[in-house]
């Protein structure tokens, strides 16, 4: 009777990894920049944070314990911020992005190694 302990619809490694490559495929589609996404983050007590670097920006947010609606929510808003969005810009965005995300993941076909590769020395350059 212990049950797990995790929140309905949980966050996963294999969710999180996944809905931020339809971020990813979303927001360069929109034009925006696309930012790497990681967790948890190094700020103690934080749940999400937004690093800007030269060139692009981190977003960071807790998983464990957390549901998958409340981490996605956490990761369009920081995309939004990341690419300091305000006002009827900021809220196109988060439409397309909240809709991206909301996708199947079934349907999502994660590419082959080979693809990985070549898109990471892509990003790198």
């Amino acid at each position: 009777m212990g049950g797990d302990p995790r929140p309905r619809s949980a966050a996963t490694a294999l969710a999180f990894a996944q809905t931020a490559r339809r971020l990813g495929a979303a927001a360069r589609a929109e034009g925006l920049t696309v930012p790497a996404f990681r967790s948890p983050p190094r700020l103690q007590g934080a749940v999400r944070t937004v690093r800007h670097y030269p060139g692009g920006a981190v977003i960071s947010v807790v998983l464990r314990g957390r549901a998958l609606a409340d981490v996605t929510a956490d990761m369009v808003e920081g995309v939004v911020r990341a690419n300091r969005l305000r006002g009827d810009e900021a809220g196109r965005a988060r439409a397309a992005l909240r809709d991206a995300a909301r996708r199947d993941s079934t349907s999502y076909r994660l590419p082959s190694d080979g693809a990985r590769m070549a898109e990471r020395q892509t990003q790198a350059a």
